[in-house]
């Protein structure tokens, strides 16, 4: 049986509906890939696809996606509340479901990364970093560790010792950055609205919920106003969700924001999560089960 793998491409454009229409039937037009989910945020300035597919497929549907978006997205004039290095800012390889006849390990997906690193490298001329599974070393597993400075500091950054890229030249694109490509867990993209305009007291609940300083375990967070709607947000990513689930998350964001005269107006979920992981606290539409195509 073929091993199925999901990836899912961010890419710095959420505010032109045509070009991510154009973004994703490039990717959706490989054969044997199946676009699961797309999602874009004008004030995030990005748009997350969710694809499914072998390895190779998955590759062929990617490369015809970072075509695109050399083409279309120009980070000089792109801005958002969003961290960001790259047009294409990053790509996880995801295996899917051990348990089922088309599953994949891990060793699939970080072989598959650093196969598209590779040619992306040499087709595009974008420097590529590997994080997480497929790190080639510690410092570069984290990906905020790698996206620090964001793309208008990436210039300083590859030129220091130990920053060269595993693929590609050691300059930054000058339209497209660069990229990081990786393999790694599920991980859930979980945002919640705040009925407050001030992006500090989004911040400070981010700050207390991370684990970074000392909040809940697997998340990430950070605060920022959406202002298309006049609200914070306070935007996380759940690194695992058997550590910290998504209500545990709301809980907390719940409580720190209450501590700060705040509630939570509003929740979403950026993509699509395992079943395992819902618990009765989302709808089956974003349940990425529901979205796979039958195993062969």
């Amino acid at each position: 049986m073929t091993a199925l793998l999901e990836a899912i491409p961010n890419v710095s454009e959420g505010r032109r509906p045509e070009v991510v229409d154009h973004l994703a039937a490039a990717a959706a037009g490989a054969a044997g890939v199946t676009l699961l989910d797309r999602c874009s945020d004008p004030d995030h300035h990005r748009s997350v696809l969710t694809l499914a597919g072998s390895a190779p497929d998955l590759i062929a549907a990617l490369l015809a996606l970072y075509e695109v978006a050399v083409a279309e997205i120009d980070l000089t004039r792109q801005r958002g509340v969003h961290p960001r290095v790259g047009a294409v800012d990053v790509v996880p390889f995801v295996p899917l479901f051990s348990g089922r006849a088309t599953g994949a390990p891990m060793a699939v997906a970080v072989a598959a990364a650093r196969a598209l690193g590779e040619e992306v490298a040499a087709r595009f001329g974008i420097p590529v970093y590997l994080y997480e599974e497929a790190a080639t070393r510690p410092e570069r597993r984290r990906l905020p560790d790698i996206r620090r400075g964001g793309f208008e500091g990436f210039a300083a950054r590859i030129a220091a010792p130990g920053w060269e890229p595993d693929f590609g030249p050691r300059r930054v694109h000058p339209t497209a950055g660069v990229s990081v490509i990786g393999a790694r867990w599920f991980l859930i993209a979980f945002n919640a609205v705040l009925d407050t305009a001030d992006p500090a007291i989004a911040r400070e609940v981010a700050r207390a919920v991370r684990e970074s300083s000392g909040g809940l375990p697997a998340v990430r967070a950070i605060g920022v106003l959406l202002a298309s709607r006049g609200l914070a947000q306070v935007s996380m990513n759940l690194l695992d969700y058997r550590r910290t689930s998504i209500a545990d998350a709301l809980a907390a964001v719940e409580a720190e924001a209450a501590r700060r005269g705040a509630r939570v107006v509003d929740t979403e979920v950026v993509g699509l999560v395992p079943e395992a992981a819902v618990c009765g606290t989302l709808g089956a539409d974003r349940v990425l089960e529901r979205r796979l195509p039958p195993a062969s």
